[in-house]
């Protein structure tokens, strides 16, 4: 079975930036970044399938980016111009046993295998 395990998360300031990588065990054909922030449920932020078949959440449009390095079976997300409402902890997903035929989606049901989180803060 397949583990993951995140890192990159630190304290920014608002406008600032932060690449979130999640280190697998091996491949998974779908990943996304979840995020929890405090006193809310988890929620989905980016999903991708494959290379480049890929959801965003609204709100992470435009200033969130989810890649993929195969070769190393790393997954990031690259955050620009954060903002202090992105502060949460975020969460590295993936879909394990369904290879191709995986379902990819922003909802957390989609996905079996979950790592740690690592803590994104954003201050004003």
């Amino acid at each position: 079975q397949v583990q993951v395990v995140e890192s990159g998360g630190a304290s920014v300031q608002a406008g600032g930036s932060l690449r979130l990588s999640c280190a697998a065990s091996g491949y998974t054909h779908c990943m996304a970044w979840f995020r929890a922030p405090p006193g809310k449920e988890r929620e989905g932020v980016a999903a991708i399938k494959g290379r480049s078949d890929t959801t965003y959440k609204d709100s992470a449009k435009g200033r969130f980016t989810i890649s993929r390095d195969d070769a190393k079976d790393s997954l990031y997300l690259e955050m620009n111009n954060l903002k202090p409402h992105d502060t949460a902890m975020y969460y590295c997903a993936a879909s394990f046993g369904l290879g191709f035929a995986c379902p990819t989606g922003l909802q957390d049901d989609l996905y079996n295998i979950w790592g740690r989180g690592t803590q994104v803060t954003v201050s004003a």
